[in-house]
């Protein structure tokens, strides 16, 4: 599809614009190439990572650092790197898929890949200067060496921009010395190139440098021990020391303070990416689950026959189908963005920041929502093998641990939910998106008499997408009262914003399954689709309750009296269904189907 001839949206637009499915990208889309990418990076992940499980489990540092040489000779930690920086130069979709396929194996490499391919490598090719690019980036694209990302402090973990890290000017201008401690360092055991922020005299901002570590040279860098962490065992992560550790003034990375501004920046890819990460973990433990739940016999029956097993894989498997079609999404719409931006004479270097610049809080939402998406998957998976589930012996416990950093790293949820509705209100302010007109409107409604006509809900989704119209207006009416009421001063409601943030992540999931399965019903037919369409009217399901207690939550903490009343009662009529779904079936149709398949096979 030509990105001229579809309505590219911008981020945060689909609040307040219809989306049509035609210009939704879903896995079903993907190109003859990027089924090969697919196709090899599952091999790889088959050979070279799954066999050797216990090897990971064992905290076998040297194994990974292996393994990320192997995928570096592939070229699977060059695909988004430009062609002429010794890269693949693919699009952000084939970017996000590999990293999505690669990932699954252990948690240990998901990190080391995600950290070197993404916060490692990608400051340098957004930020760095051509000189920079050509020393750097093709060693980094082929696994020659590794990156690492040195931000976080003991005393500045969200806060990234309170660091103590020092960076001193020589008296000659021609280099910096730096002084300080970096911790929760990922590969800091292998690499060879740190991304490393540190604060110039009383900057207001950090700033971002290029410092080279080699073992035999240290130049005053001093590593801790590996930290013995609850999963990710054999993913290096250790503290830095630098002690007057000098670094050539050529290395800054971008400008004097800008570093807060490439921190924010690589953090955005990063959690897109971290979503794609919890993929295909979904995927595997929803196969493993089920698999065992058809072997596993009690009372003369397999217990996937029991409808308290029915549940738990209808409900897994129906968050990794719409964690797919979210994530799959949003990368299209970076990608678009990135070439509408490259054909308007942007850099590569440009428009790839700008264009995941745009989608920064749709990063956010995937970042939330599919990280306790496989938290969640993985317990049930658990649950499933029952005691066996609690050991070793089997893939669930380490999946469990493995998952549990997911919802911390890239910036924890928490900072991420009230990031997504904080840049949201930024993006209104800048007349990005109108929010306020909508607003108004949604509150101009709710002192008008309801319709109470029977809608015409004959065609497929018709009741489901005024559904999701409404809840698009349960957002509006809850964000437009409370903006008006605090103004700027929104941001210390913290738990408002965060009840807003889980209207607004339900919201962008139940409609991107929605769009996904119509498109592939448009390509085939109902019957094909049926269990697709099952699953995307039981998250809907679902997005509603949630919606409905959050927005009640958020009604009731900053309204009284009329306005109050006022808006409870628009909330009750936001949030129900003319007909409502039967949910038992629709989850009966989804683990009957995964049942029959022995898998996951969506």
């Amino acid at each position: 599809m030509e990105t001229s001839k579809k309505d590219l949206l911008r981020g945060g637009q689909f609040l307040v614009k219809e989306t049509n499915c035609e210009d939704v990208f879903t896995p079903e889309d993907f190109s003859e190439e990027q089924q090969m990418m697919k196709e090899a990076v599952m091999e790889f992940n088959d050979r070279e990572i799954i066999p050797h499980k216990a090897r990971f489990e064992a905290k076998d540092y040297a194994l990974t650092e292996d393994v990320m040489r192997k995928a570096g000779e592939l070229g699977f930690l060059g695909v988004a790197v430009p062609e002429e920086f010794g890269g693949l130069g693919m699009g952000f979709v084939s970017t996000m898929l590999t990293c999505d396929y690669i990932s699954s194996g252990t948690g240990s490499f998901s990190t080391a890949f995600g950290a070197h391919t993404g916060i490692g490598t990608l400051p340098i090719t957004l930020y760095g200067t051509q000189a920079q690019k050509e020393k750097y980036v093709p060693k980094l694209a082929t696994g020659e060496w590794f990156g690492a990302y040195c931000l976080t402090e003991p005393g500045a973990g969200s806060d990234a921009n309170s660091g103590k890290t020092t960076a001193e000017i020589s008296a000659d201008g021609k280099s910096y010395k730096i002084n300080g401690q970096k911790m929760w360092i990922s590969n800091a055991g292998f690499c060879s190139v740190m991304i490393v922020f540190a604060r110039i005299e009383n900057d207001k901002n950090i700033t971002g440098f290029i410092v080279e570590f080699d073992k035999e040279n240290p130049n005053g860098i001093v590593l801790g021990e590996e930290e013995h962490k609850l999963g990710i065992r054999a993913s290096s992560t250790r503290q830095v020391f630098f002690n007057d550790t000098v670094v050539p003034a050529e290395n800054m990375l971008a400008g004097r303070g800008e570093g807060f501004k490439i921190a924010m920046n690589a953090l955005n890819v990063g959690r897109i990416k971290l979503a794609a990460a919890c993929l295909d973990s979904q995927r595997r433990v929803i196969t493993y689950a089920v698999k065992y739940a058809t072997e596993r016999k009690q009372f003369k029956t397999p217990i996937a026959d029991f409808g308290a097993i029915k549940v738990k894989i209808a409900e897994m498997t129906t968050n990794a189908y719409v964690g797919e079609s979210a994530s799959y999404r949003a990368a299209k719409d970076i990608e678009d963005r990135i070439a509408l931006r490259v054909a308007d004479g942007n850099t590569h270097q440009e428009a790839e920041l700008k264009g995941v610049e745009e989608y920064a809080i749709e990063c956010s939402i995937l970042k939330v929502a599919v990280s306790e998406d496989i938290q969640n998957c993985a317990d049930e998976g658990i649950q499933i093998f029952g005691g066996m589930g609690f050991s070793e012996e089997t893939p669930m416990e380490s999946a469990w641990r493995d998952a549990r950093i997911a919802r911390i790293y890239e910036g924890t949820n928490e900072i991420n939910r009230m990031l997504s509705v904080g840049m949201l209100i930024k993006k209104a302010m800048k007349g990005h998106v109108d929010l306020l007109g909508p607003a108004t409107e949604v509150a101009n409604s709710l002192m008008g008499i309801p319709s109470f006509e029977t809608p015409d809900f004959s065609t497929l989704f018709s009741e489901e997408k005024e559904m999701i119209s409404k809840l698009k207006k349960t957002f509006l009416m809850v964000a437009g009262a409370a903006l008006q009421k605090y103004g700027q001063e929104i941001e210390e409601h913290q738990q408002l914003l965060i009840a807003a943030s889980d209207i607004l992540i339900e919201i962008y999931m139940a409609e991107s399954a929605i769009l996904r399965t119509e498109k592939n019903v448009k390509r085939t037919n109902k019957e094909a689709q049926s269990v697709q369409i099952a699953m995307s009217k039981l998250y809907l399901y679902h997005a509603v309750d949630i919606i409905e207690k959050k927005g009640k939550e958020s009604i009731i903490s900053f309204a009284e009296g009329d306005e109050q009343r006022m808006m409870l009662m628009g909330l009750k009529r936001f949030t129900k269904y003319t007909n409502y779904p039967d949910i038992v079936d629709l989850r009966n149709e989804i683990a009957e189907k995964v049942k029959a398949e022995n898998k996951y096979c969506f």
